[in-house]
């Protein structure tokens, strides 16, 4: 289904007593599978109280008058009175408590804590800091900088220049505990036809990742409109020299032209058996 300027558009909204992450999250994963150029995505954060719940409410019921079409709402909130107030309303409510937590009662024989916040806050500390070592040492680690340090890399990201290395280094970090450095592939390194210098004794902690050529060009052109860096001619050759470079020593690569981070950073774990630290 095509829209135009004219069409209304559905009022989506992730609504949570915290930061309305895990409402997004829930609730984009299941509106992939419709067409999302429908929808007018809102988040609405910290609702975690019946006056905010009801102000809350009164708005989504507006934007829902406003397009002539009901809101659909994906909640997270713990709390029953504010699921009440707003599972009352013209709206289409989706809610993970309400889907999930009665199954999981009855199953442990106890009742669920109902505290707000657990899902977002720092349950074990070990775990935590865990992800800002790994953060420290990915942001120390960028783009070639810190090769005395990659003895302690769970793995190293390669490939030319701004084909996503930094991005995907930080959400294994985040996300993961997991120690991810990165090194930018030049053309010095495509010159001859051993790995450089620098990630010779770490192979077995490589990985590579390739993007097509136009998309790289893209990315480049946004940076640096007409210069050699940017040049498709030159796009062409580091991408293909570094798929070269890949496969003459057997270092496993991802392409990254049509995939999320989430993606990749999921191949990267599953190729190089990486798992979750301290968690």
């Amino acid at each position: 289904m095509s829209t135009t300027s004219d069409t209304p558009l559905r009022s989506i909204f992730f609504l949570s007593d915290r930061t309305g992450i895990t409402a997004e999250t829930l609730g984009a994963t299941l509106l992939t599978q419709f067409d999302e150029s429908q929808f007018k995505q809102s988040t609405l954060p910290f609702i975690n109280s019946d006056e905010k719940a009801r102000s809350a409410l009164e708005y989504i019921e507006y934007m829902g008058r406003t397009s002539g079409l009901k809101p659909i709402v994906f909640s997270t909130t713990v709390s029953d009175s504010v699921r009440d107030i707003l599972r009352a309303g013209n709206v289409l409510f989706m809610d993970l408590f309400d889907s999930f937590l009665p199954q999981l009662e009855a199953e442990l024989e106890t009742k669920s804590s109902h505290l707000e916040g657990r899902a977002h806050g720092i349950a074990d500390k070990d775990v935590y800091e865990s992800r800002i070592e790994a953060m420290n040492y990915a942001l120390t680690h960028d783009d070639g900088v810190g090769e005395q340090g990659y003895g302690d890399a769970h793995v190293i990201l390669v490939a030319p220049s701004r084909c996503g290395k930094t991005p995907v280094c930080i959400y294994l970090a985040m996300q993961h505990g997991i120690y991810a450095a990165n090194y930018p592939l030049a053309e010095d390194d495509f010159e001859g036809r051993r790995l450089p210098a620098a990630l010779a004794p770490y192979k077995d902690k490589l990985y590579g990742l390739c993007i097509s050529a136009e998309r790289l060009h893209q990315i480049r052109s946004a940076r640096r409109r007409g210069s050699r860096y940017a040049d498709v001619g030159q796009v062409s050759y580091e991408l293909r020299q570094a798929e070269q470079l890949y496969k003459r020593h057997g270092i496993p690569y991802a392409d990254t032209t049509n995939k999320s981070i989430e993606e990749i950073a999921t191949l990267i774990m599953e190729d190089k058996h990486l798992r979750r630290r301290s968690f």
